[in-house]
């Protein structure tokens, strides 16, 4: 069975075509810029070289086509026909409280991905337009929308009510829903498949490190608390992100800088994180540069972050009753070890220790799982690449 999974932004749409026969992925790629100028394609097939097609995709539907035409191309396709394409995955931000599990579209299934529109405005719209696109071009293939939030939505109700009046959250929904779930969801599975126990005897923390960073207590393989809330700018300082703020820093900004609710937004969204303490960037591998070089500010927010990393740490092993095993995932998480050593020092008393030989291995060696643990370290350590394309298509595989 061929699954082919998208995940579509204002202006982008990636793709891969999995075979889940072996779970290898056929071709993957990215339309960029689509209704801007000199809209791009990439386009990878299985074991060849990239190729770039320029082409007029002025909105979804033609960037749909245009990646459905380069798939079966005679020359650099992978596929015979549309027809060999079974069912669509469709990465969607937010679910809200309807969705505790991936589902296949309908009409019913679009109006409620609509309505929670105002929950994720930066990105459901998106995740909206590529499903319409995809149902336009292939009206006959099944879709079905995974949602980022599904999986926090074991979360028992102490950990994502907020103390704010009830009404809140009554009215308009106001409460912790947590996102990456589907990148949480699938590591979590990885770690026990690694440390060949069943994920429901395993209390696991899973921390998903990127440009966008968040935290996940895995208990028995359902997420009983996240770091992200009720929008992803909760919890840890990440890129550009402020993370966890004493709420009353809004107005106060607000009043002292003569500025919108829209520009505090942006200010915590756009100029906060990593690049607000540092003034560098938001991207660490230049941090890590600056700090080897003698910024105090870059080697600061360096300090901050881990710290905060740390202290989820701490406070997950507490909600969970003890920890089995910690996860480190995504583009920080999987390619920087410093970061791995810094958060994890000074917890030996939880009996988690590294291995630094372990840690400074590369990815990808066939005699190494990922597990980076001290032989002497009661909780076990592992790095494990992400793949939520491959969870979208497993979960799609499921429902169809």
């Amino acid at each position: 069975m061929k699954i082919l999974v998208i995940n579509a932004g204002s202006s982008s749409l990636k793709y891969q075509l999995i075979n889940m026969n072996d779970e290898s992925v056929l071709a993957k790629g990215n339309v960029e810029r689509i209704g801007l100028s000199e809209p791009l394609l990439k386009h990878t097939p299985q074991g060849r070289s990239p190729i770039e097609i320029h082409g007029d995709y002025k909105d979804h539907v033609s960037a749909i086509k245009e990646v459905i035409g380069t798939l079966i191309h005679e020359d650099y396709g992978v596929i015979e026909s549309m027809e060999e394409i079974k069912a669509v995955g469709h990465r969607v931000v937010h679910g809200g409280e309807r969705f505790s599990s991936s589902v296949l579209i309908d009409d019913e299934v679009m109006k409620a991905i609509e309505a929670n529109v105002e929950l994720a405005p930066l990105h459901n719209p998106a995740n909206i337009m590529g499903i319409n696109a995809c149902r336009n071009v292939m009206p006959n293939t099944p879709m079905v929308a995974v949602f980022d939030t599904a999986f926090h939505q074991t979360m028992p109700q102490k950990a994502f009510m907020y103390a704010i009046p009830y009404s809140s959250y009554e009215k308009f929904g106001v409460r912790r829903y947590g996102f990456h779930g589907t990148s949480h969801k699938y590591v979590s599975l990885k770690a026990a498949q690694i440390l060949k126990k069943p994920i429901e005897s395993l209390k696991i923390i899973t921390c998903h490190l990127g440009n966008g960073s968040s935290i996940a207590a895995v208990d028995g393989g359902k997420s009983i608390d996240t770091s992200m809330g009720f929008t992803p700018l909760e919890g840890l300082p990440m890129g550009t992100r402020s993370g966890s703020i004493d709420p009353a820093i809004l107005s106060y900004l607000m009043e002292k800088l003569d500025i919108s609710c829209d520009e505090i937004n942006a200010l915590l969204n756009r100029e906060s994180g990593m690049l607000g303490l540092s003034g560098v960037s938001s991207d660490f591998r230049d941090l890590h540069k600056a700090a080897a070089e003698g910024n105090m500010r870059a080697q600061m927010a360096l300090d901050v972050f881990n710290y905060e990393v740390k202290k989820y740490i701490g406070a997950y092993a507490v909600a969970m009753g003890g920890v089995d095993c910690i996860v480190f995932t995504a583009g920080i998480g999987e390619n920087t070890p410093e970061i791995r050593t810094r958060s994890c020092s000074g917890l030996e008393f939880m009996g988690i220790k590294i291995d630094e030989e372990k840690n400074h291995r590369k990815l990808g060696r066939s005699d190494w799982d990922g597990d980076i643990s001290a032989d002497d370290s009661r909780v076990k350590v592992l790095v494990v690449p992400t793949n939520e394309e491959l969870m979208i298509a497993r979960e799609t595989m499921n429902i169809i």
